[in-house]
């Protein structure tokens, strides 16, 4: 059974653990320019989970939220099926992982992302596609991810998705303070990521216009053909190449005999 995790957002208490387990289980660097904790702190190439604080209306008072945010990884992953070169791996246990020496730097993921995650290393003289790996070596023992493990306050529960979105809807039932809505059960088709909360979603951040229908549905039938396609283009300019190559040679041939 696939892994997953649940988030009660009305847990958070902002602290930031989970972004500096993260960083340090990956071997990423801290930096003042991308922040990964606050009102801007964003999903970069060198930032895989941060936690966005979110000042918002609840029962006509002010109130702050705080939203882990990371890859989600999509139960059909729109990026892994963009992915001709399949760089981009949907596996059994749950994670979206990415092979960087498979990846020709296409691109594709970054569109096809519903959720805008993955990054582009823009700053690195050979740049690569970036994003969370959901922990998968950890994953695939059954241990839970890095940024879930240290978490103080009992934010996230690592466990197979089918049961803890049963447990999500369990919750909700049972307690009138949460919104009717587990955001992930149906956003693109499913994600690995499954969050609770007592304010919309919308007012945190969240994407909430995207269709229940995976993204690969509409991809697949196109993006089968881009290596072919790929593979004749080359082709093509190729021969284009030695065919203006052999009449650049040709004229300069006749010209030198005319002016001979």
């Amino acid at each position: 059974m696939a892994k997953g995790v649940l988030v009660d957002i009305t847990k958070c208490v902002g602290c930031g653990s989970c972004t500096v387990a993260c960083k340090l289980w990956n071997d990423m660097k801290f930096t003042e320019q991308e922040p990964t904790m606050g009102p801007q702190a964003k999903l970069s190439a060198n930032n895989w989970t941060v936690v966005r604080f979110n000042e918002v209306k609840k029962d006509n008072e002010t109130v702050w939220r705080f939203v882990k945010s990371q890859c989600l990884h999509c139960q059909d992953a729109a990026c892994a099926s963009a992915c001709f070169a399949k760089a981009l791996q949907k596996t059994k246990d749950g994670p979206v992982i990415y092979y960087p020496h498979l990846c020709v730097g296409c691109r594709y993921c970054m569109i096809a992302c519903p959720f805008d995650v993955p990054k582009y290393e823009w700053d690195k003289t050979f740049p690569l596609v970036s994003k969370c790996q959901m922990c998968s070596t950890k994953v695939a023992k059954g241990e839970a991810p890095a940024c879930v493990s240290v978490c103080p306050a009992g934010v996230f529960k690592f466990g197979e998705r089918d049961e803890l979105l049963r447990e999500a809807k369990s919750v909700i039932a049972q307690d009138s303070k949460y919104i009717k809505e587990v955001y992930g059960e149906k956003q693109a088709g499913g994600t690995s990521w499954l969050y609770i909360s007592d304010v919309p979603f919308e007012q945190l951040g969240f994407n909430t216009k995207i269709s229940s229908v995976p993204v690969s549905t509409y991809s697949h039938n196109f993006l089968k053909y881009t290596p072919a396609v790929a593979i004749s283009w080359g082709i093509i300019l190729t021969g284009l190449y030695h065919y203006t190559k052999r009449r650049n040679e040709i004229s300069k041939g006749s010209g030198k005999n005319v002016k001979m």
